[in-house]
């Protein structure tokens, strides 16, 4: 995992790169953001460099041109979300997921649907939790 977090900018990068499926160059990032943002293309390029030093995006240089880097996804956006989750949790909530949970719920009004997946997302952590006591005991016997 990368040790720096990244940064909104970046990240809009990224959703381009995610949801691209294919490797991009910054040209070809560039273009697809514009409309949507406000990022010159000299911006575009640093920021990217950024990302290939936290090994988001990694690359390959082009066969033709040596000057031109196709970039293209190492992480997916549910590791690099889930991170990020992590560290706002660690620093706004001292580690305590429950407690930001919680904060979360009581900022928004559910739909029906919302919380029938919540409760599936909580079984599926109970579930978890049981594997990892299940096989935790195990190594101990």
């Amino acid at each position: 995992m990368a040790k720096e977090e990244i940064t909104p900018g970046e990240w809009q990068i990224m959703e381009v790169l995610w949801a691209c499926g294919k490797p991009l160059t910054s040209s070809e990032v560039c273009k697809r953001m514009q409309g949507n943002v406000d990022m010159s293309m000299r911006m575009v390029r640093v920021l990217m460099n950024r990302l290939s030093q936290k090994n988001v995006p990694g690359y390959t240089v082009d066969e033709h041109d040596a000057r031109v880097y196709h970039y293209y996804v190492q992480r997916t956006r549910e590791e690099c979300v889930r991170e990020k989750s992590r560290k706002f949790v660690d620093r706004y909530f001292s580690g305590n997921g429950s407690n930001a949970m919680a904060a979360l719920l009581h900022s928004f009004v559910l739909t029906d649907e919302q919380i029938r997946e919540l409760e599936e997302i909580l079984e599926q952590s109970r579930e978890r939790k049981a594997e990892s006591t299940k096989r935790e005991g195990g190594s101990h016997a």
